[in-house]
């Protein structure tokens, strides 16, 4: 019985020996770790990659801010653009609007005068001729007048007045008949003293007893020449 007791002791002895033996030699092994470890090899270290990682950022930012830069300045070069196709857009406008009012393509409003002509039934009176006609709108266009027509015929450049049979007379080709309506847009003074002061066509024709008279009207519109414009010889 005391053997086992002994033999128990001694077990248990050498048990916790090898036990202590065990954490001595993992406490030394962990000292020496320690004590093997650089502490400011490890802060370099962090300190480095701080640094680096920063530095990344720096690049990222400035490549951001570089293609903002490039954005902006393509969004302002759009912008530009479109500005000045609208204005180059606006000046052609502009252009054809004149060139359609040359060519009388579109429909006109303004001041002006009105000269009404009417034929008489006195066979003493001669009848109104193309030549009235033609001989009123080129004092118009001397006085400035920016658009005439005649019972609605725009007249423009290639327009024909003729007489027919000496009957009746044709404007664009089409049949007009008294009353012969003028309306001429532009300064109404000019244009009723081209007509009436220094003998003036219409004065002529007051005194051989034809019924003319003139009216200045503040707002008068001019259609448009309905025609096709055709050329001969301008290629």
């Amino acid at each position: 019985m005391k053997k086992n007791i002994k033999k128990g002791k001694i077990t248990m002895t050498i048990t916790l020996g090898i036990a202590c033996f065990a954490l001595v030699m993992v406490m030394s092994m962990q000292f020496k770790i320690v004590n093997e470890t650089d502490i400011t090899s490890i802060e370099n270290m962090r300190e480095t990659e701080l640094r680096t990682e920063l530095a990344n950022w720096k690049t990222k930012y400035e490549e951001t801010n570089q293609k903002y830069e490039e954005t902006i300045s393509k969004i302002n070069e759009y912008k530009e653009t479109k500005q000045s196709n609208e204005e180059t857009s606006k000046l052609v406008e502009k252009e054809l609007e004149q060139v359609n009012m040359s060519l009388g393509k579109n429909d006109i409003e303004g001041q002006g005068i009105e000269i009404t002509i009417r034929e008489t039934e006195k066979e003493e009176i001669s009848r109104v001729t193309a030549d009235d006609l033609i001989v009123i709108v080129n004092a118009l266009r001397l006085s400035g007048a920016e658009a005439i027509s005649i019972n609605d015929e725009r007249i423009i450049n290639m327009t024909d007045i003729v007489d027919i049979n000496e009957t009746y007379i044709k404007i664009n080709g089409q049949r007009i008949l008294s009353p012969y309506v003028i309306k001429a847009i532009g300064d109404q003074s000019y244009l009723e003293s081209g007509l009436i002061g220094n003998g003036g066509h219409v004065d002529e024709m007051k005194k051989i007893g034809q019924d003319v008279s003139i009216e200045k009207i503040n707002k008068i519109k001019i259609n448009k020449y309905n025609g096709e414009i055709k050329t001969k010889y301008m290629e």
